[in-house]
């Protein structure tokens, strides 16, 4: 617990900010990159099952960077989208005046049959709720509001996930078969991904977990 509260301490702003929901479709690099990789699809031997691991690789290389370069906004829909982009799929389609962009991605995701709660697969999108205070209201009652990819998934059913929060872009891990244990044996199950405030206690990923999205269906 002593981790734990450290830890709470470390994470400050690391929080989604995915306040914007209006698309911003890709121009420029990025839409030629998007041309490009959608012919390299239809190529002998390339199937949709490998796009995962492409999708994942450009999340991966993106960590430690404060700024997603692209014409998105800098934050965990703008990390994911970006990473989509590198198959040819943009994620954020038409959302509602209501819904943020995570909850667009999701309601996409959703009517593509591709959400599961399942063993993931590299590449799938994972999603939370409740990352923080979207409305301002002072109650938790903000729906989805944070969204990453997926990198590896150990033996023991810790996801490794890649997703953009205050600091920048990292890493970070979530296992939803112990969703309320922080460590156990020196490993570390579930990292803190709300920080305490007031008299609510810090957040683990696993508390916040929703589910994920197959990429090979988005």
């Amino acid at each position: 617990m002593v981790g734990m509260h450290r830890a709470s301490a470390e994470l400050g702003r690391a929080l989604c900010m995915s306040r914007q929901a209006a698309a911003t479709p890709p121009t420029g690099l990025e839409a030629k990159a998007k041309e490009t990789v959608q012919a390299a699809v239809k190529a002998p031997g390339v199937t949709r099952a490998l796009w995962g691991q492409r999708v994942a690789r450009r999340a991966a290389g993106l960590v430690g960077e404060s700024v997603i370069p692209a014409r998105v906004p800098n934050d965990c829909s703008g990390l994911v989208r970006v990473a989509y982009y590198s198959v040819g799929v943009e994620l954020l389609h038409r959302p509602r005046r209501e819904e943020n962009a995570v909850t667009a991605i999701y309601r996409r995701a959703a009517a593509l049959g591709a959400v599961h709660w399942g063993k993931p697969q590299v590449g799938d999108l994972i999603f939370f709720r409740e990352t923080y205070d979207r409305n301002g209201d002072g109650r938790r009652n903000d729906g989805l509001t944070h969204v990453g990819i997926v990198e590896s998934v150990a033996s023991n059913g810790t996801v490794t996930f890649v997703h953009r929060v205050g600091p920048g872009v990292m890493r970070s891990r979530v296992n939803p078969r112990f969703p309320s244990v922080y460590s156990r044996g020196g490993r570390i199950f579930n990292d803190l991904l709300r920080r305490a405030e007031g008299k609510e206690p810090p957040r683990l990923t696993g508390d916040l977990f929703v589910g994920y999205a197959s990429s090979a269906r988005l």
